[in-house]
Protein backbone atom coordinates (compact mmCIF):
# COMPACT_ATOMS: atom_id res chain seq x y z
CA UNK A 1 0.00 0.00 0.00
CA UNK A 2 1.19 3.51 -0.58
CA UNK A 3 0.18 6.98 0.45
CA UNK A 4 -2.90 8.44 -1.24
CA UNK A 5 -1.35 11.06 -3.51
CA UNK A 6 -4.76 12.65 -4.25
CA UNK A 7 -5.26 12.99 -0.44
CA UNK A 8 -8.70 11.36 -0.74
CA UNK A 9 -10.38 9.20 -3.38
CA UNK A 10 -13.24 6.73 -3.77
CA UNK A 11 -12.46 3.15 -4.66
CA UNK A 12 -14.39 0.98 -7.09
CA UNK A 13 -15.59 -1.01 -4.07
CA UNK A 14 -17.36 1.99 -2.50
CA UNK A 15 -14.66 2.58 0.09
CA UNK A 16 -12.45 5.61 0.70
CA UNK A 17 -8.68 5.94 0.54
CA UNK A 18 -7.25 9.00 2.31
CA UNK A 19 -4.19 10.44 4.00
CA UNK A 20 -0.51 10.70 3.15
CA UNK A 21 1.82 10.00 6.06
CA UNK A 22 4.86 10.82 3.88
CA UNK A 23 4.12 14.55 3.46
CA UNK A 24 6.44 16.96 5.27
CA UNK A 25 3.95 19.87 5.03
CA UNK A 26 0.24 20.03 5.83
CA UNK A 27 -2.17 19.38 2.98
CA UNK A 28 -5.96 19.34 2.90
CA UNK A 29 -8.84 18.69 0.58
CA UNK A 30 -12.39 19.85 1.31
CA UNK A 31 -15.82 19.14 -0.16
CA UNK A 32 -14.95 15.70 -1.52
CA UNK A 33 -18.25 13.98 -2.35
CA UNK A 34 -18.63 10.26 -1.64
CA UNK A 35 -21.99 8.47 -1.49
CA UNK A 36 -23.87 11.74 -0.99
CA UNK A 37 -21.68 12.94 1.90
CA UNK A 38 -19.03 15.67 1.92
CA UNK A 39 -15.61 14.78 3.32
CA UNK A 40 -12.66 16.87 4.42
CA UNK A 41 -9.18 15.46 4.96
CA UNK A 42 -6.12 17.11 6.53
CA UNK A 43 -2.92 15.13 6.43
CA UNK A 44 0.86 15.09 6.72
CA UNK A 45 3.48 13.14 8.65
CA UNK A 46 2.32 14.42 12.06
CA UNK A 47 -1.48 13.97 11.81
CA UNK A 48 -4.24 12.66 9.55
CA UNK A 49 -7.82 13.78 10.16
CA UNK A 50 -11.07 12.95 8.33
CA UNK A 51 -14.43 14.66 8.74
CA UNK A 52 -17.78 13.76 7.16
CA UNK A 53 -20.43 16.48 6.80
CA UNK A 54 -18.52 18.55 9.37
CA UNK A 55 -18.41 15.74 11.95
CA UNK A 56 -15.33 13.98 13.28
CA UNK A 57 -14.66 10.49 11.80
CA UNK A 58 -10.94 9.60 12.08
CA UNK A 59 -7.71 11.02 13.46
CA UNK A 60 -4.24 9.55 13.80
CA UNK A 61 -1.14 10.92 15.48
CA UNK A 62 1.32 10.69 13.81
CA UNK A 63 -0.15 10.79 10.30
CA UNK A 64 -1.24 7.63 8.50
CA UNK A 65 -2.37 6.52 5.06
CA UNK A 66 -5.74 4.74 5.10
CA UNK A 67 -7.13 2.47 2.38
CA UNK A 68 -10.43 0.64 1.97
CA UNK A 69 -12.10 2.74 4.70
CA UNK A 70 -15.72 1.67 5.11
CA UNK A 71 -18.03 3.11 7.76
CA UNK A 72 -21.30 1.33 8.57
CA UNK A 73 -23.85 1.54 11.37
CA UNK A 74 -21.99 -1.31 13.06
CA UNK A 75 -18.48 0.13 12.91
CA UNK A 76 -15.46 0.75 10.71
CA UNK A 77 -13.04 -1.35 8.68
CA UNK A 78 -9.86 -0.13 6.97
CA UNK A 79 -6.21 -0.76 6.22
CA UNK A 80 -3.81 1.60 8.02
CA UNK A 81 -0.17 2.29 7.20
CA UNK A 82 2.35 4.55 8.91
CA UNK A 83 6.04 4.95 9.55
CA UNK A 84 5.55 4.97 13.33
CA UNK A 85 3.13 3.44 15.82
CA UNK A 86 -0.01 5.60 15.95
CA UNK A 87 -2.73 6.71 18.33
CA UNK A 88 -6.02 6.50 16.41
CA UNK A 89 -9.27 8.11 17.47
CA UNK A 90 -12.55 7.19 15.76
CA UNK A 91 -15.92 8.93 15.81
CA UNK A 92 -18.56 6.26 16.47
CA UNK A 93 -21.91 5.98 18.26
CA UNK A 94 -22.17 7.63 21.68
CA UNK A 95 -21.77 5.46 24.79
CA UNK A 96 -21.56 2.15 22.86
CA UNK A 97 -19.36 -0.94 23.15
CA UNK A 98 -17.18 -2.14 20.26
CA UNK A 99 -14.97 -5.14 19.67
CA UNK A 100 -11.57 -4.22 18.21
CA UNK A 101 -9.59 -6.37 15.75
CA UNK A 102 -6.05 -5.41 14.67
CA UNK A 103 -4.36 -7.45 11.97
CA UNK A 104 -7.27 -9.90 12.05
CA UNK A 105 -6.79 -10.65 15.78
CA UNK A 106 -9.22 -9.63 18.51
CA UNK A 107 -7.61 -7.21 20.97
CA UNK A 108 -10.59 -6.63 23.27
CA UNK A 109 -13.69 -4.56 23.74
CA UNK A 110 -13.83 -0.82 24.31
CA UNK A 111 -16.61 1.62 25.08
CA UNK A 112 -17.00 5.02 23.46
CA UNK A 113 -17.42 8.11 25.60
CA UNK A 114 -20.52 10.30 25.57
CA UNK A 115 -19.14 12.11 22.50
CA UNK A 116 -18.78 8.79 20.64
CA UNK A 117 -14.99 8.84 20.48
CA UNK A 118 -12.90 5.71 20.81
CA UNK A 119 -9.08 5.84 21.01
CA UNK A 120 -6.66 2.99 20.43
CA UNK A 121 -2.99 2.45 19.68
CA UNK A 122 -1.74 0.58 16.62
CA UNK A 123 1.73 -0.79 16.05
CA UNK A 124 2.53 0.31 12.50
CA UNK A 125 6.32 0.79 12.40
CA UNK A 126 7.85 -1.67 9.90
CA UNK A 127 4.49 -3.46 9.52
CA UNK A 128 3.26 -2.24 6.14
CA UNK A 129 -0.53 -2.11 6.03
CA UNK A 130 -2.43 -3.32 9.10
CA UNK A 131 -6.13 -4.16 9.06
CA UNK A 132 -8.32 -2.38 11.62
CA UNK A 133 -11.86 -3.55 12.28
CA UNK A 134 -14.12 -1.99 14.89
CA UNK A 135 -17.48 -3.75 15.29
CA UNK A 136 -20.38 -2.75 17.52
CA UNK A 137 -21.20 -5.40 20.12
Amino acid sequence: MSAVKELIRSTGKGALNFGDHTLAAKAKKEDFEHKGDLYKVKTFNEITKLEKNGLFVYESVPGTSVNDFVETGDGITCLVEGDKDAQITLGLADDSEYEIFVGGKPVGKMKTNLGGKLSLSMELANEGEVELKVKKV
